[in-house]
């Protein structure tokens, strides 16, 4: 009996990982074909078609908040970490290259097929989407075998399994129809790329768990690190499958599970004392960051174009949605190549935002002397990128210094003016935090409370409220789609006008 209770076992755990993986693919294959013929990011449907699912699933009684009944759908959730790290490799070359006065290559070394499988989806995107999958199931499984991971969880017995299958099924997907100039050299590579990420995340989780009793850091701080350092060090690097797909694909798979397991908790969330407060912020504080910021590019620095206004954003706000929408190709060429720059940047600013914020955990408070520096130090850096941008006359170089120094100031000002605006309404910390993560779509902060930084109520809920600015997410994409159809010029007066609500927005919900 106990033998055929095993067999049943190891049945239903094959059958919800394909389960997960039809659900998930699909997702995203249905969002692209929406925006197929549009210049639109496929990403702004994820959000809604995620969470309808997730809603979906547990009011037919299938699963219950959390969606415990799918556990590896709750597992694609939160392998957000290995999802970011080929972005912060790719970002470390390009500041490399800037640095040693290289010129940025934007030629590929892989020809993709021009052969449409699906709407909007051509037949070397579908390997790199279903690749990223298994690289990312197969990543952090295998992860967590070496590091003896056991938190009594479903998936516990079955890590084993799962590495198995996401690594051999990586390796095997390649896009025959590409024309790659030597196709074992370029399997070799994502070989290499694999084993990378994985000693990345493994170190990260080492050194993580040796610095937590002085310092309570993610591991994503160290994964950050250490893969931008790669990055810089390896520069010439071209690259294989596996980071070709993750840049690609991953951000979106990641981020398709996460809405699912964020619209399982949208009743739920709606019980609980002072979620409205919470998820208030989160949306006006998407239109404030988001808009206010673009305010600053257009307004001040002059530099109303996609080019610029994109990779910018996604920088300053380390937004999870703009910055997938960037490395996939969707707001141009320009904007790909510029993205992984800008999300490193801030990588400086992350030193300040996870050591204050480890040291506010542990105290229970936000430390507000800390708080005011840092805020002063973004405003200053902000004000410098402006003088920068203002007189780049459309130079690549000197608008990419300008868009860095954006990017580190105005994350620093969102970050920390964020949670000074939350204190001084009388919020707590951890319901703070992810107020303002889900306000900037911060990837980094997302990841952090999902690790439990923040307790676990919040590693519980963050899904959900990082999600719910879904409401903001059809302005922001749809207004980068009209922007992309418009020569790269983005509508000013709608933007300014975004900008102001969310100060109103942001103003009423925490003191009226």
């Amino acid at each position: 009996m106990e033998y055929f209770t095993d067999q049943m076992a190891n049945a239903h755990i094959l059958n919800q990982f394909w389960l997960t993986f039809l659900l998930v693919i699909s997702m995203v294959l249905v969002s692209r074909t929406f925006v197929a013929g549009t210049r639109y990011s496929p990403i702004l449907i994820i959000v809604v078609f995620g969470l309808l699912m997730g809603y979906v699933l547990v009011g037919t009684g299938m699963g219950t908040p959390g969606l415990r009944e799918f556990p590896i759908v709750d597992f694609t959730s939160k392998v957000t970490i290995t999802a970011l790290i080929a972005s912060f490799f790719v970002g470390g070359q390009e500041i490399k290259k800037i640095i040693s006065n290289q010129e940025i290559d934007k030629k590929d070394i892989v020809v993709p097929s021009d052969e449409e499988m699906f709407l909007g989806t051509k037949f070397t995107q579908f390997m790199f989407l279903i690749r990223s999958f298994f690289v990312l199931i197969g990543i952090e499984s295998m992860k967590r075998v070496i590091v003896g991971y056991n938190n009594n969880e479903p998936l516990d017995n079955f890590y084993p399994l799962l590495g198995y299958l996401g690594l051999v099924g990586s390796i095997i997907l390649i896009d025959y129809r590409a024309k790659i100039t030597n196709k074992p050299v370029y399997i070799r590579k994502g070989i290499i790329e694999t084993a990378l990420i994985l000693g990345i995340l493994v170190l990260s989780w080492h050194i993580a768990r040796w610095i937590r009793p002085h310092i309570a850091l993610p591991e994503i701080f160290f994964a950050m690190i250490l893969s931008v350092s790669l990055g810089m060090i390896f520069w010439r690097w071209k690259f294989g499958p596996t980071i070709r797909s993750l840049l690609f694909a991953g951000i979106p798979v990641v981020l398709a599970a996460n809405f699912m397991v964020g619209g399982s908790r949208i009743a739920e969330a709606f019980t609980l004392t002072g979620m409205t407060s919470v998820l208030s912020f989160g949306f006006f504080g998407q239109l404030l960051w988001m808009f206010g910021g673009l305010s600053i590019l257009i307004f001040f620095a002059k530099s109303n174009n996609i080019r610029n206004l994109a990779p910018g954003m996604a920088g300053s706000l380390s937004h999870s949605g703009l910055t997938g929408a960037c490395t996939a190709g969707d707001l141009g060429p320009e904007a790909q190549v510029r993205a992984p720059i800008m999300i490193n940047i801030p990588f400086i600013g992350h030193i300040f935002v996870f050591s204050i914020l480890a040291a506010s955990a542990t105290s229970g408070r936000l430390l507000i002397p800390y708080t005011l520096l840092v805020v002063a130090v973004g405003l200053l850096l902000t004000w410098l990128s402006v003088r920068t941008l203002r007189t780049a006359n459309n130079k690549d170089s000197k608008e990419i210094r300008g868009l860095m120094i954006f990017s580190l100031g105005w994350q620093l000002v969102a970050v920390f003016g964020g949670l000074l605006i939350l204190n001084l309404g009388g919020m707590g910390l951890n319901d703070s935090v992810m107020a303002n993560a889900s306000a900037i779509s911060h990837f980094g902060l997302f990841a952090a409370i999902q690790g439990g930084m923040f307790g676990e109520q919040a590693a519980g809920l963050i899904a959900f409220v990082f999600a719910m600015p879904f409401l903001v997410h059809p302005l922001v994409f749809g207004i980068f789609g009209k922007t992309a159809e418009n020569n790269g010029v983005m509508p000013a007066r709608i933007v300014y006008i975004l900008a102001a609500i969310g100060v109103l927005g942001v103003t009423y919900a925490l003191f009226f």
